[in-house]
């Protein structure tokens, strides 16, 4: 008989760990909570305006184009992926302006200009990144940890490269300029970490970035989803939408079906979640004291902050402004302590903005940009904030800050704007707290001590997604579907 499994949650890890279920030949369905797929990479139209909701900086590539290699096929089929340069724009009230890209000769002369000896500084910096690149995500990126002897196996490469310490304090060992130390930090906010809190091993995106380059896809993410979804259903996988999840079936210590709210039921040898890891457990499985009590335990971890995000659609082009740029504001550290420990909803903040119209203009009505500004904010379990109130006088908090430094009149070239909440997160992708990255990624929340992609108690229960190994981001979720996919094809042979 053929093997079959039930993937719950279309976002980029549970349609990685569809495709590579149904390549291997088990027959695979996935649902979706919501009308299309992607998750958190969901997308709008408005106006003749396409906005990509989430996730817009791809990277490494390769781990996408192995999902259609699996089956003999090539990703180019249905999307096409086109080189992003420079991979950010750093700007600074000051004026700063710094390029980070893979073009070494004007990187270091923009170094140079900050502060001579960071150059010698740098180089240094990128051969640690290089060493952690190779241990924590060429070696480990999608090994699924599923027991305290895998972490301890792991442990001399942490211990080699000083994975206790945070990745602001390994970049600050190396170079000595602030705004250089910024650069070289800021990339761990893209996952839901602290620069000054994550580990170091999250330096590996530099090698990252540098080996792989940083990618868009032609027509934006969204592009990318529908990709991977054309060929998921072209290998002969069930894609139900717009169909909630309200119960995995347990029958003793096995999952045995899954229940949707259209009254669906679908049985299922094998079944994986790549929902939200506190829905899953105290929702879906809540009937079962496994459920219980992981989400109890669950309710005690660290969650990663949530994020504010105004989407608009202006009339104009934007060559000056790059793809990617990130405004930083006055303060750093203290920004990200009010926001991480304090919870406090900050009068400053850093932005990060996309620009995807420099790339690919199709995105917007001819002669009119798309654009979305992004802010970290706290999530829900810290100290209460009306959104509802401080929202709208948020958004405007943005657009004087844009408008100050990058387009003066923009708010007479608004045609279209909305702005997306923690409310939203937790209403539309039930997650716990609105949590915008799942579990904040700490050392002693990463691995081993993240939730295992096999359950501990119901063997033929899997997790894939930004609350796993190694976390989150596209190549983050992309990995914990090889390791889970990897479990569960053995599992079920």
């Amino acid at each position: 008989m053929n093997r079959k499994a039930i993937v719950i949650g279309a976002g980029f890890g549970g349609l990685a760990l569809a495709i590579r279920l149904q390549s291997a030949g088990i027959d695979t369905t996935l649902v979706e909570a919501r009308d299309r797929p992607g998750g958190r990479a969901y997308m709008w139209e408005k106006d003749g305006f396409v906005f990509d909701a989430g996730p817009t900086v791809i990277t490494d590539p390769d781990c996408l184009g192995e999902l259609w290699r699996l089956s003999g096929h090539d990703m180019a089929e249905d999307v096409s992926l086109v080189p992003v340069s420079p991979f950010y724009r750093l700007n600074w009230r000051d004026g700063t302006n710094f390029d980070y890209s893979n073009d070494e000769t004007a990187l270091r002369a923009q170094i140079a200009r900050l502060n001579p000896e960071d150059v010698a500084g740098y180089e240094s910096f990128l051969d640690y990144a290089d060493g952690v690149y190779q241990e924590g995500y060429r070696k480990l990126g999608s090994v699924a940890f599923l027991d305290f002897a895998s972490m301890v196996r792991a442990a001399p490469a942490l211990m080699k490269h000083q994975a206790w310490r945070s990745v602001y304090s390994v970049v600050s060992s190396h170079v000595k300029d602030e705004k250089l130390r910024q650069a070289l930090s800021f990339h761990t906010l893209l996952v839901g970490g602290n620069p000054m809190q994550t580990s170091s091993i999250y330096a590996l995106i530099h090698k990252l970035e540098k080996d792989g380059g940083v990618w868009f896809a032609k027509g934006g993410t969204n592009r990318l989803v529908q990709a991977m979804a054309t060929h998921f259903e072209r290998l002969g996988g069930t894609l139900r939408l717009a169909d909630p999840v309200v119960q995995i079936e347990t029958y003793g210590d096995r999952a045995v079906a899954v229940r949707t709210a259209s009254g669906w039921r679908g049985e299922a040898d094998a079944v994986a979640s790549n929902a939200d890891l506190m829905h899953s457990y105290r929702d879906l499985i809540g009937h079962h004291p496994r459920g219980e009590k992981q989400a109890a335990k669950l309710a005690r971890k660290r969650w990663s902050p949530s994020l504010f995000v105004l989407h608009f659609g202006i009339r104009g082009s934007w060559p000056g402004i790059p793809h990617h740029m990130i405004l930083f504001g006055p303060r750093y550290e203290g920004l990200l302590t009010d926001i991480y420990d304090y919870g406090v909803l900050p009068q400053d903040f850093s932005l990060y903005l996309h620009h995807p119209t420099v790339t690919d203009p199709s995105m917007a009505p001819e002669g009119h940009s798309t654009f979305y500004a992004l802010a970290p904010v706290p999530h829900l379990g810290k100290l209460p904030i009306d959104w509802d109130r401080f929202a709208p006088a948020y958004a405007e908090r943005i657009l004087d800050e844009i408008q100050h430094r990058l387009i003066p009149d923009i708010r007479s070239r608004i045609v279209t704007r909305f702005h997306y909440a923690p409310p939203d997160f937790r209403r539309d992708l039930s997650a716990h707290l609105g949590s915008a990255f799942s579990l904040e990624p700490l050392l002693t929340q990463s691995a081993w001590f993240r939730a295992h992609n096999r359950d501990d108690v119901i063997p033929n229960l899997y997790l894939v997604g930004a609350g796993t190994h190694p976390g989150a981001g596209i190549p983050g979720v992309v990995g914990s579907a090889k390791a889970t996919a990897a479990l569960m094809l053995e599992d079920l042979a």
